[in-house]
């Protein structure tokens, strides 16, 4: 029974792991540091959360002190990207041309689909035309 639980917590550990993995892989993949911080969080608070409680199922005994990370984990990590987003907002780094809507700005920022030469969809901001 206690090996059964420990190939369990081995493998939920591991789930954790590839979480960890695809929250990486989505930092380098992602156009602006918006869409990276979203892809971060997101992926790295369910893979840390996976994480702890396979530890927590192959030491049982620990397994107080590792509720109590993951609800730090699950309040802080998303208090902090969104901290992290509204500051980078602020002192003005750009988003991504695919951006369609920043509800963050104070100039409204209206992007219309156009069709190009080669059939793309392109997005275009309606004032400047770019």
């Amino acid at each position: 029974m206690n090996q059964t639980i420990e190939i369990i917590g081995a493998i939920v550990t591991l789930i954790g792991s590839l979480f960890l993995f695809l929250g990486a892989l989505g930092l380098i993949r992602m156009p602006d540091v918006y869409n990276r911080i979203q892809a971060g969080t997101k992926a790295t608070t369910l893979g840390t959360m996976l994480s702890l409680l396979g530890i927590g199922l192959i030491h049982l005994d620990w397994y107080g002190k590792i509720i109590v990370l993951i609800i730090f984990v699950l309040v802080s990590n998303p208090i902090s990207s969104h901290v992290l987003a509204g500051a980078a907002h602020y002192i003005g780094i750009p988003l991504t041309r695919r951006t369609v809507i920043d509800k963050l700005s104070d100039k409204p920022m209206i992007r219309v689909q156009k069709e190009n030469s080669n059939s793309e969809t392109v997005l275009t901001d309606e004032k400047t035309g770019k």
